[in-house]
């Protein structure tokens, strides 16, 4: 019987000899690649963990250059957080927070280079739109009306969209196209909360051209309950 067992166990550790054999290089290879992926995932959390941590001191540094209102050590630390944390939101952040400080200290064209940097580098959509819509605004204070319709142009995050259409009412009452303008201002006010504050400036735009908005609800509400009553 034991003689039996003996033989069974060879039979079994030839047949397992063989396996590896033949699937030995293969098994060890995807281990390897495995563990190897493994092992640069763990690298790169830990390297965005440690890009994030450094950018964030960064990002504390270009606060506080805004806040010494010292346009030299704005650029300096601005610069130096674009170079070395490009990729991060920190440095859309920070060149958020620059672009404010610039236009309070009368340099627009810092300002509105800092928003373009977001605009076009932002992989947020957040960030990306509210450049767009303040560089629209400084493009609007600028003349320049066809670059500053071309920012607010295309399609906004939900959230952004009665803003931006708002911003394209504002360039376009300021060339005159006052039936377009009209347009953009009811999309806004329609796209806008009617808790939102903002709704109530969009309304008074829209009054300066004719419109009151209220009033066209009320009357539209009231044509619909009595198509309700004639059915």
């Amino acid at each position: 019987m034991a003689k039996h067992l003996d033989l069974e166990e060879q039979e079994q550790l030839d047949e397992l000899k063989h396996f590896w054999k033949q699937y030995g290089d293969l098994i060890t290879w995807a281990l390897i690649a495995v563990l190897g992926a493994f092992a640069a995932w763990n690298g790169y959390q830990y390297w965005q963990r440690n890009q994030a941590a450094q950018a964030a001191v960064m990002y504390d540094e270009v606060e506080r250059a805004v806040q010494s209102g010292e346009l030299a050590r704005i650029d300096r630390s601005l610069s130096d957080m674009k170079n070395r944390f490009g990729s991060t939101t920190y440095a859309e952040q920070a060149s958020l927070l620059a672009a404010k400080a610039y236009y309070d200290k009368g340099n627009a064209e810092a300002s509105r280079a800092a928003l373009s940097w977001v605009a076009e580098q932002s992989s947020d959509e957040g960030y990306k739109a509210t450049a767009k819509l303040r560089l629209a605004g400084l493009l609007l204070e600028k003349k320049d009306y066809a670059e500053a319709l071309h920012q607010v142009s295309g399609s906004f995050p939900k959230d952004f969209a009665a803003l931006a259409a708002d911003r394209r009412g504002d360039i376009l009452a300021t060339q005159g196209k006052k039936s377009e303008a009209k347009t953009e201002y009811e999309k806004a006010y329609q796209g806008l909360d009617e808790r939102a504050e903002y709704r109530r400036l969009v309304e008074v735009k829209l009054n300066t051209l004719g419109v009151d908005p209220a009033a066209a609800k009320v009357q539209s509400n009231t044509t619909a309950s009595n198509s309700e009553v004639k059915k």
